[in-house]
């Protein structure tokens, strides 16, 4: 296990825009804030979205597409450095009018509404490659 303690810098809250993309909307903030590090939480409704399943046999996403109004009921990532860029790193639970819920990696989704806080670090991270699993991961 790789560990450090962190210390906070700052505390946001955002109301995403209505037709972004959800995990666009968080980046922007990271950048309006100068978030080189940060971890968020946010909720809120989606117009279509597309999540990922990382096969960890074949070490490579798969993706799951909806074309449907979901509920964001949680959704939780971190942000850091990769390939020069700031990115969301995020997790969701979507549900649907009958409640099923589905979750993955976001990769994209076009916001309904949404709300998001952020917790921004002091200290930078950065994404490197981990030949065990085949991804970027930080520390």
């Amino acid at each position: 296990m790789n560990y450090r303690a962190v210390e906070t810098a700052g505390e946001y809250v955002a109301r995403l825009e209505t037709g972004a993309d959800w995990r666009a909307e968080i980046e922007s903030l990271a950048d309006e804030v100068g978030a080189d590090a940060a971890w968020f939480t946010a909720l809120g409704a989606v117009q279509d979205a597309e999540l990922w399943f990382y096969d960890q046999d074949d070490c490579e996403y798969r993706p799951i597409e909806f074309d449907e109004p979901l509920e964001v009921a949680s959704c939780v990532g971190n942000v850091s450095w990769l390939d020069d860029e700031r990115f969301a790193h995020t997790h969701v639970v979507l549900s649907g009018p009958d409640g099923d819920a589905v979750a993955g990696h976001l990769n994209e989704a076009t916001v309904w509404a949404g709300e998001v806080h952020m917790r921004v670090f002091e200290q930078g991270l950065e994404r490197e490659h981990d030949e065990t699993t085949d991804l970027d991961l930080w520390l």
